[in-house]
């Protein structure tokens, strides 16, 4: 009998999940035979990956938060090995979530060296850490990357790399009708909405609670009528929850897929953590204002690593402020408010912000097609030369 093809795909957080999700979507489709197994989230499963554990526990930003989850996270990652090896697979694609899959990389490469492993989403070294591109080139065959900026710093450490484009860009909102969650909401087609997206991490939610709960209390006071709708992830949904339910007046939680794409369309603004929502809010036509907050040790240790002025992606591929950044010290409720505000109460400011948006899009490679099929075909293409 003929052992049918078996590709793991390995993911420790929610943006990774999307990317698994759609790349195993895309594998399916030239190969309906393939078995799939793996680490993933809720949207993996659906594709039928089924995880040992829930990745949420992996969901870890942050010196301290990594020092004080080292134990658990070091469990997942033998775990990961061990079921790597009981399942033998023709290739392991490990998808972003730097300090997880490098690790779990490193232990394949010691332990099945004859093992084809591909990385998908390269470390942004063009940002910080421009080492980590020797250290992946000795532990893993091959780079799908999904920006254009990620190719100089790999092939120079000699990693052969493939250019996928990013899956979020190829998100297509032309099609995406706001009406019936505004319906849903009691939303007159005119009256402002703002989307909160306050992270996929549980230390992300966690740090931004309290400026973003300042920041609602002084929007509200100065315009009752402000609609506000809050973004749930998967991975931190029980914490979003508890935060919409303790703010002193009502809000609107979005949790399933479709609701959180007609959020994006319908928003007139958008408060949300730094991140890869920031790309799909653009996409979507949403201005925003983007927040982080990281841990005091973390935040100096960040400080003398990090080379660029810009959190944001599109900000970086623009090299300007796009869209306003309010990190740290000046991630305060009202900083938040009055940015958030201005752009409510201005629809000219607006209308620059997503013209500039888009811009910033297309420089990092809007028009590059559909970036999953193109994974898949690489991912399909590597595994055929090393059979052969």
């Amino acid at each position: 009998m003929t052992r049918p093809l078996t590709v793991m795909l390995i993911a420790g957080e929610a943006s990774g999940d999307n990317l698994g999700a759609g790349l195993a979507a895309a594998i399916r489709k030239r190969r309906p035979d393939v078995r799939f197994v793996g680490v993933g989230g809720r949207k993996m499963a659906e594709q039928g990956v089924e995880s040992p554990f829930d990745i949420a526990e992996l969901s870890i930003f942050g010196f301290v938060d990594a020092l004080k989850a080292a134990p658990r996270v070091k469990r997942r990652i033998a775990e990961t090995v061990a079921l790597t090896e009981r399942e033998n697979p023709d290739a392991v694609v490990l998808i972003d979530s730097w300090g997880y899959t490098y690790r779990v990389a490193k232990a394949l490469k010691a332990r099945r060296p004859d093992l084809l492993l591909i990385k998908y989403v390269a470390p942004q070294v063009w940002a910080s850490r421009p080492k980590r591109a020797d250290a992946l080139a000795k532990v893993v065959d091959h780079l799908l990357a999904i920006l254009p900026m990620d190719l100089p710093f790999f092939e120079k450490a000699g990693l052969p790399t493939t250019f996928v484009g990013n899956p979020v860009l190829a998100q297509d909102f032309d099609a995406v009708d706001p009406a019936p969650l505004r319906r849903k909401v009691g939303v007159k087609a005119n009256d402002p909405i703002l989307l909160v997206l306050p992270g996929s991490r549980p230390s992300e939610v966690a740090r931004l609670s309290g400026p973003f709960e300042d920041a609602l209390k002084r929007l509200k006071q100065s315009r009752p009528g402000l609609t506000i709708l809050i973004g749930a992830a998967d991975t931190v949904s029980e914490q979003v929850r508890a935060f919409a339910a303790g703010l002193p007046f009502r809000t609107h939680l979005i949790e399933d897929e479709a609701s959180r794409r007609q959020a994006m369309k319908a928003a007139t603004v958008a408060l949300a953590a730094s991140g890869t929502v920031s790309t799909e809010l653009a996409l979507a036509g949403a201005p925003m204002v983007i927040a982080y907050r990281l841990g005091p040790i973390t935040h100096q240790i960040v400080k003398r690593i990090v080379t660029t002025k810009w959190a944001t992606l599109f900000n970086n591929a623009a090299q300007d402020w796009v869209a306003p950044e309010f990190l740290q010290y000046d991630c305060t409720g009202e900083k938040l408010a009055a940015a958030v505000g201005e752009r409510l109460d201005d629809p000219e400011l607006r209308r620059r912000q997503v013209e500039r948006q888009f811009e910033a899009l297309d420089l990092m490679g809007r028009e590059a097609g559909e970036p999953s099929d193109r994974a898949a075909e690489t991912v399909l293409g590597l595994i055929g030369a090393r059979r052969a």
